[in-house]
């Protein structure tokens, strides 16, 4: 996956307005059944050919609430991403 967003969601839904492909749904699209929103990893690019960082971890307002996942094969990834489970942005 390429970002994911942690139980310390608020669903605040800022990081699906600012997503631009559309791989974030809220908590009642979330296929996890988890009462928080979600990424698809098979439509992330982590905002590659987008943006710096990843859109939707800059306008999160919760303090690391959306950490690097598993690189999905053929997927865009950042050259400069972190391990996996830590914060795209870090606070």
């Amino acid at each position: 996956m390429a970002v994911i967003i942690t139980d310390t969601c608020i669903n605040c839904a800022a990081c699906i307005d600012e997503c631009p492909v559309e791989a974030i749904v809220d908590e009642d699209d979330n296929p996890t059944g988890e009462e928080i929103y979600y990424v698809y990893a098979d439509k992330c690019v982590e905002c590659v050919d987008h943006h710096e960082v990843p859109a939707c971890a800059e306008a999160c307002p919760t303090e690391g609430c959306i950490v690097w996942g598993d690189v999905v094969d053929g997927m865009p990834e950042h050259s400069n991403r972190g391990a996996v489970g830590t914060p795209v942005i870090e606070e």
